[in-house]
């Protein structure tokens, strides 16, 4: 899910000026039908070809659409090119040949680079070709709700069912590897409703499930905020076994007690950190696979930042940061989150 980090960034702040001026004026013309609008969705570009977004890219081939792609990552580009999907040099050009473009990128800088960079998705502002843009990326919910105001303010080269202006969801996933690769992920949507139900059939081309949100930006906040209780449970979990086990009772028979009880979580039932406890989960494969310790840090460190803007209160948010980003430096950044029980609790094999 590599992506250019291109060195001149849009200015998003000069945009920011003119903005709210548009932004009513755009919003005002968005009476467009779903029903009507969901028949023009053929073309699809894909950005960010990645472990999630390669696999998300080769379900809509396989649903029908004609897709449209661009990484700088070659072999993850002839993948898919292999599959039919056609390659772009620029993401410009992925968004002259689509009717809808979906990102999948790795960072907000990468975000805002591949959509208001040189050669960006939005250079052609006052004549775009594509009615929709849905970002998939986990950001902060900031990016989400700038983008979608520079896109609210672009223009399109034809009116769509009365829409004159473009529209953008902020869609971030869960579910995983294994999830993106059989079609069976949870979107979780922020941006305008009547476009969030326009987008269903692409969503269930990738996923199995969709979550309405409300506002743009809204995406965003469910997908850092789920993060954040995943995080502080696995680490309650993964601290509750640890210390049972120096007390004397197993991990196993512990967490029989947890999953029996009003502990129960995901993180005991279905992702044990343990390893010998559970089969099939990252515990018992050396925390191989899952979802990165670097991923966890990043997306916390999301949390913590929106936290401190709003002036929440966030202690648990910033112990968990600190947690993980100390088993990034020690070299476990690769491995499954889980690994918090070994590595940071000092917990031992079942």
């Amino acid at each position: 899910m590599v992506i250019c980090r291109v060195k001149s960034v849009y200015n998003l702040s000069k945009l920011y000026c003119c903005l709210q001026r548009s932004f009513l004026q755009a919003t005002a013309s968005r009476n467009f039908s779903s029903s009507g609008i969901t028949s023009q969705i053929q073309n699809v570009g894909f950005i960010g070809l990645g472990n999630m977004g390669s696999r998300m890219a080769m379900n809509l081939i396989k649903s029908g659409y004609k897709v449209s792609v661009h990484d700088i990552n070659t072999h993850a580009v002839k993948k898919l090119s292999d599959q039919g999907a056609n390659v772009k040099e620029a993401p410009c050009q992925v968004s002259e040949a689509s009717d809808v473009v979906i990102t999948m990128l790795p960072s907000s800088d990468h975000v805002l680079n591949v959509y208001t960079g040189p050669n960006g998705l939005l250079q052609s502002e006052n004549h775009l070709r594509p009615w929709l843009f849905i970002d998939s990326s986990t950001v902060d919910p900031q990016t989400s709700r700038k983008l979608s105001l520079a896109v609210s303010a672009c223009d399109l080269q034809e009116i769509k069912d009365h829409l004159k202006n473009p529209v953008m969801l902020d869609a971030p996933v869960s579910g995983g590897v294994l999830a993106a690769e059989a079609g069976t992920l949870t979107f979780m949507v922020g941006g305008e409703e009547e476009a969030y139900m326009a987008a269903q059939p692409l969503f269930l081309s990738m996923g199995k499930s969709t979550i309405y949100c409300g506002g743009a930006g809204n995406g965003s906040v469910a997908k850092i905020c789920n993060n954040l209780s995943l995080a502080v449970s696995m680490m309650g979990i993964s601290e509750a076994l640890a210390l049972g086990r120096s007390l004397g009772i197993s991990c196993r028979t512990l967490t029989t007690v947890f999953n029996s009880s009003s502990a129960r979580c995901w993180s005991s039932d279905s992702y044990n950190p343990v390893p010998g406890v559970m089969q099939h989960v990252p515990s018992s494969n050396h925390y191989h696979g899952g979802f990165a310790s670097r991923l966890m840090a990043k997306d916390l460190n999301l949390a913590l930042t929106s936290a401190r803007e709003v002036g929440a209160a966030h202690p648990l948010t910033s112990q968990a940061y600190e947690a993980f980003d100390k088993l990034c430096k020690e070299g476990h950044d690769t491995e499954d989150f889980s690994c918090v029980f070994r590595h940071y609790y000092g917990g031992k094999d079942e």
